[in-house]
């Protein structure tokens, strides 16, 4: 930049370097500050403007005055006149000859009169100006890497909230953003993933995640070569932050495992981030475009007996494993069905082999009438409150007593077409009617 030699420029050139803004907004809030200053030394009315001169270092204060024919107001008005008698004497008559009305003319006005409070002025806006300039930068810069991952010291702590240093900024690590699983202490290193930036009249807020799935996504990205470079694609995570997390992966390339190479050779790239993630439990699972496949897969570690699609408009599937496998499938408080199906967008029905057993037996039962090649009773269904259409189509699809109802549950009504509510009522009356016989058959013995 011309002129860059002389104190003054240095200083800007120095200070915007250090805030991280154009050289350009520090001369604007100078051109500012001296405007600012000078309404309180010169009359009210006057039509000042503000320049920096780059090469002396300097602020040219001027008046700038329209030509007009007849004057009105003279503060910011002159004759066409006086204008062309002034030019002539500075210029001579060419230049003179050519001022017409509509032009402006620039009167230069003293900066040496400013007295300690038009000093101060000047003084507070230019620090406003650059707050302000440095403030929208930095919301810019961070709006732009939302998602991204820092690392940051942690410097305090509030209401919960973890105060966090983060290159030359703060940034807030809010209490629902962390993991239960994790304690710090001021001084701590952390990594977390820029969840959003908020405008506020502190100016902005940079809110920080241990919690949100993107951060697992950046560690494998940085833990992975193959996922960094591209030949293995992660096509979606979730996490329940503290405890367990799945990730489904894809290969690009037919002889690249993608979960042999997020786990790494004796499990050393999985570690580090379960060790990055306080023990997070992490599941790797392979991607498939095949919902019965990606759904068996997600289920990881419990081992599926097989898959069926129950509807395919809802999502729906009915999955059954071993008896032994059903709680690991199922996890801890429903934990892994729960992540398996956030992850493949699939409703996951579990089902153990003897549970699948007992309700095809049920089904068989209600249905042994109409195999032996008679009609099945219609007049033994008895079930209190249930419409009588509702008890007509029960018994048409087989079902003689409130027995084989409650035996065939959900799925078995469900095969009949009925809707949820109708299904809930007729299963409560079912389980009534078998309750109530049975007490009778109780008090029957007891005589």
């Amino acid at each position: 930049m011309a002129g860059s030699s002389n104190p003054v420029q240095q200083t800007i050139e120095a200070l915007a370097k250090e805030r991280g803004i154009d050289p350009q907004v520090v001369v604007a809030a100078i051109e500012d500050a001296v405007l600012t200053a000078s309404r309180k030394v010169f009359r009210a009315g006057e039509n000042l403007k503000a320049r920096f001169n780059a090469e002396t270092g300097s602020v040219e204060l001027v008046a700038v005055k329209t030509v007009v024919e007849t004057v009105a107001t003279p503060a910011t008005e002159i004759s066409i006149d006086e204008a062309r008698s002034l030019y002539r004497g500075l210029y001579g008559d060419e230049i003179a000859d050519s001022v017409e009305v509509g032009d402006e003319m620039e009167f230069p006005k003293p900066t040496d009169q400013f007295g300690r409070i038009a000093a101060q002025t000047a003084k507070q806006v230019i620090f406003q100006k650059v707050r302000e300039a440095e403030r929208e930068h930095i919301f810019a810069e961070y709006n732009e890497r939302i998602g991204e991952v820092v690392t940051g010291a942690v410097k305090r702590f509030e209401n919960g909230d973890i105060i966090m240093e983060v290159g030359r900024i703060e940034a807030v690590l809010p209490r629902k953003e962390q993991s239960r699983a994790e304690s710090y202490a001021p001084g701590d290193r952390v990594r977390a993933v820029i969840r959003k930036v908020e405008k506020s009249t502190k100016g902005p807020q940079i809110v920080l995640s241990r919690t949100d799935p993107a951060l697992l996504i950046k560690l494998f990205e940085q833990e992975v070569p193959e996922i960094y470079d591209g030949t293995v694609v992660i096509r979606g995570a979730v996490r329940e932050a503290g405890d367990r997390a799945k990730v489904a992966v894809y290969s690009r390339e037919r002889d690249v495992d993608p979960v042999g190479a997020c786990v790494g050779m004796k499990g050393t790239r999985v570690q580090a981030i379960i060790r990055e993630l306080r023990g997070e439990k992490i599941d790797i699972v392979e991607w498939s475009e095949d919902p019965v496949s990606f759904v068996t897969n997600g289920l990881s570690p419990a081992k599926v007996q097989r898959v069926t699609i129950v509807d395919d408009e809802e999502m729906v599937m009915e999955v059954v494993v071993e008896d032994k496998q059903l709680s690991l499938a199922i996890g801890k408080k429903g934990q892994n069905v729960r992540l398996a199906a956030k992850l493949t967008g699939w409703r996951i029905d579990i089902k153990s082999e003897e549970e699948k057993r007992k309700e095809v037996e049920a089904q068989f039962t209600g249905f042994e009438g109409e195999v032996e090649g008679t009609e099945p009773d219609t007049g033994t269904l008895e079930l209190p409150g249930i419409h009588d259409e509702v008890v007509a189509a029960l018994q048409q699809g087989g079902f003689s007593s409130p027995a084989a109802i409650t035996a065939a549950g959900k799925p078995g009504l469900e095969a009949l077409g009925f809707d949820d509510e109708t299904i809930q009522a007729v299963l409560e009356a079912a389980l009534a009617a078998t309750t109530d016989a049975a007490s009778g058959d109780e008090v029957a013995e007891t005589e």
